[in-house]
């Protein structure tokens, strides 16, 4: 009896040992498991904002450039005495987290000009309106960010900003609503299609960067791929700051190369490249800014008088200052540039251009001057009264066909400005 019962008790002692066994590996699994997911990362919080921005004035033309110059400016092709109510910019963008490493971004960005003619022979007016002027979108920039591709550093895909403006100076001067910085002003690239990154040698503290950019030298533009400039050649951007004095103090150097043109027998191989220094010191009281450039167009224009292609070499310089009146709800602000198209102009000869530069004119140097306060009543919405003020001189001699004598534009404006969702 007793053997007959011995074999059927091993098997239950052998089972009943085996399911303690797994009753305790599923208990330890389960704890493991709750310990786990308590200590799960719940630092990340993605992204999805639909964010926006809008600038204009009323403003009131007091007097306009008999010579119709300053191509680049928001009132070329304004009379005098002109005054009405405009849009400067719009913008609609859309930021959205895919994951941590991943984010894409988009604007969509409006930007008409004061004078909104219809552009004979074509569907569109000037200033990125339609062609019964009402006002019209056009994708600005469309990217996607690998963030930390390698610790302190993104990789950037797509549409994007150019290190000309990314990093620092329009950031430092504040005041986009009034004017552009002076490069941008004068029209270099400040958006373009390629790939770039962004980056800082110390991500611990953030104070030394740098950015690098290949793009196609087409800037928020479709161009024709047959197009020289940008179908078969690539522009280089860089750019490295430093900043010191608890960030207080900032240095920044930026440089770009692109070529643009094969060449002819007449002119030859085209390019233009820029050197650009800034230095400011702010914090939220006062900050002051210079920022310089000087710009090679090589085969830049052409010398009428001996037929032969010539180098241009472009300069400016912008000198600023802004800060705060009354805690956060008054402040000032004023600005003086110079800009030279060509320093080494012959007064006496005459000149075409060649560049791919937009609105190039090798003729007029300018200074240009704003002042004005800015009022805050609320975070993020901003009513600005500012004098806008620009000199032409004509860098040919008063005998040279197509003199132009000195003039100049001012305009008062009532600017607004506000952001929503950022």
């Amino acid at each position: 009896m007793i053997l007959n019962l011995y074999p059927r008790t091993a098997f239950c002692a052998v089972f009943l040992f085996f399911n303690l066994c797994a009753n305790s590996f599923a208990q330890t699994a389960v704890a493991g498991k709750t310990t786990q997911t308590a200590a799960a990362d719940t630092s990340f919080k993605p992204v999805r904002r639909l964010w926006g921005l809008a600038f204009g004035d009323l403003y009131y033309n007091a007097h306009a450039d008999a010579g119709n110059r300053g191509a680049e400016n928001n009132y070329v092709n304004v009379p005098t005495y002109r005054n009405a109510f405009q849009f400067r910019r719009i913008y609609l963008g859309y930021d959205y987290d895919i994951d941590k490493r991943f984010s894409a971004e988009i604007i969509l960005s409006s930007e008409p000009a004061a004078s909104t003619g219809p552009a004979a022979g074509t569907s569109i007016s000037n200033g990125d309106n339609l062609a019964d002027n009402k006002m019209a979108f056009f994708i600005k920039v469309f990217d996607l960010r690998w963030k930390n591709i390698w610790k302190g550093t993104d990789l950037v895909v797509g549409e994007s900003l150019t290190p000309l403006t990314a990093m620092l100076t329009e950031k430092v001067w504040g005041y986009r609503s009034i004017e552009r910085t002076v490069a941008d002003f004068h029209r270099s690239n400040m958006f373009d299609v390629g790939v770039a990154l962004q980056g800082v040698f110390d991500p611990a503290t953030k104070n030394f960067g740098y950015d690098v950019l290949v793009g196609n030298n087409s800037g928020s533009a479709l161009l024709p791929a047959t197009n020289p400039g940008t179908g078969f050649y690539k522009a280089f951007y860089g750019d490295v700051y430093a900043k010191f004095l608890d960030q207080k103090l900032i240095f920044d150097l930026y440089g770009d190369y692109m070529k643009t043109a094969p060449g002819t027998a007449a002119i030859g191989a085209q390019s233009r490249s820029m050197i650009k220094g800034f230095v400011a010191y702010t914090t939220p009281k006062i900050t002051f800014g210079v920022e310089a450039y000087t710009q090679k167009l090589t085969n830049g224009v052409t010398n009428v008088t001996n037929t032969k292609a010539e180098n241009a070499t472009a300069e400016a310089i912008s000198i600023y200052s802004r800060g705060a009146i009354y805690k956060d709800k008054l402040g000032f602000f004023a600005r003086y540039d110079s800009y030279n198209p060509d320093n080494d102009f012959n007064g006496a000869d005459v000149y075409t251009s060649n560049t791919s530069l937009p609105l190039y004119n090798p003729y007029s140097k300018e200074h240009f001057i704003t002042a004005g306060l800015d009022f805050t009543p609320a975070k993020n919405v901003h009513f600005m009264p500012n004098v806008w003020y620009i000199k032409f001189t004509d860098e040919r001699a008063k005998t040279t066909a197509g003199y132009v004598p000195d003039d100049h534009t001012l305009v008062f404006r009532a600017t607004f400005f506000y952001t929503f969702g950022k």
